[in-house]
């Protein structure tokens, strides 16, 4: 009888917790469903219909498949859009990826002028939302048209993989053109990778060097496969952040579609449907990357 007494009193104890988490959540909940559940459907909707602007309102025509058909086939710009998105998205990702791990692995190592360093490469961040940031992609688009790519193809390593690799050289030349924004998309992606790092209990490091294991191992069989769920996310992030920016082809059209008075809102829901359909892709491969290998064996 105790024992009952005492598994209804946790199970009440456990509702009463949830019933205020709920309550706590309330609030983005409610958010949720007017801002972005009903937006959503509601894209979903106008993407086959054909929507005009009238001096009474909005004129709504249901036309299928029509504006699918268009944005493929018929509309020169976004295919284009869709595959200078893909060539950007890509290769930008990967790197910002693989460069804020290495800067938060050594971050993390370093002990003399620790939170001075964390605060430079966090910086960029505070400002990267204003006028600075657009600034900095205008003058690195403008460097990049006007300084000719024989100052990195006269580099002996990017002739080397030009020989192996053409198009390969071709998208490095791009990277190092870019470098300045590519830093500073490392900040918030730095943070996550230190918050991980610190997160990894320091025993099984120590397990690891009584076994005879160098640096290199240790980073290879302990780091790498417990920062993988931190890496997930941070491709995530880093996929919705570029996405954000003006650095994106897609969303020039998005935005000019929109201002379309007669049957832009439709055409502009297809191209924001297709657009949000290729970065799930995206984001799915990312998964499938990221995913621990040993659970799903086991089941």
């Amino acid at each position: 009888m105790k024992k009952e007494k005492k598994k209804k009193k946790l199970t009440t104890f456990a509702e009463r917790q949830n019933k205020l988490g709920y309550r706590f959540m309330l609030p983005w909940i409610i958010g949720f469903i007017i801002f972005t559940a009903i937006p959503f459907i509601a894209t979903i909707y106008l993407s086959f219909t054909e929507v005009r602007q009238t001096v009474v309102g909005f004129e709504i025509k249901f036309i299928g498949l029509d504006n699918y058909f268009m944005a493929f086939f018929e509309n020169v710009e976004f295919v284009p859009a869709m595959m200078e998105f893909l060539g950007m998205i890509i290769p930008y990702t990967f790197v910002i990826v693989i460069i804020s791990f290495i800067l938060s692995y050594l971050l993390n190592h370093i002990k003399f002028l620790k939170g001075m360093l964390r605060t430079i490469y966090f910086l960029p961040v505070i400002i990267m939302s204003g006028p600075v940031m657009y600034q900095l992609i205008d003058s690195s688009a403008q460097a990049s048209e006007s300084v000719p790519n024989r100052e990195f193809t006269d580099i002996f390593i990017v002739q080397m993989i030009a020989n192996y690799s053409f198009a390969l050289a071709e998208l490095l030349v791009g990277i190092f053109q870019k470098l300045s924004i590519i830093l500073w998309f490392t900040g918030i992606p730095i943070i996550l990778f230190i918050n991980g790092l610190q997160k990894i209990n320091p025993s099984l490091f120590e397990a690891a060097s009584i076994d005879s294991a160098n640096g290199w191992q240790i980073l290879w069989k302990i780091t790498i496969p417990i920062i993988k769920p931190i890496a997930l996310v941070v491709t995530i992030f880093t996929i919705a952040n570029l996405g954000t920016f003006s650095t994106n082809p897609v969303y020039d059209l998005i935005g000019t579609a929109t201002e379309n008075t007669s049957g832009g809102l439709g055409i502009a829901s297809t191209y924001a449907w297709i657009y949000s359909f290729v970065v799930l892709i995206i984001i799915g491969i990312a998964f499938l990357i990221f995913r621990n290998r040993e659970k799903v064996r086991r089941h």
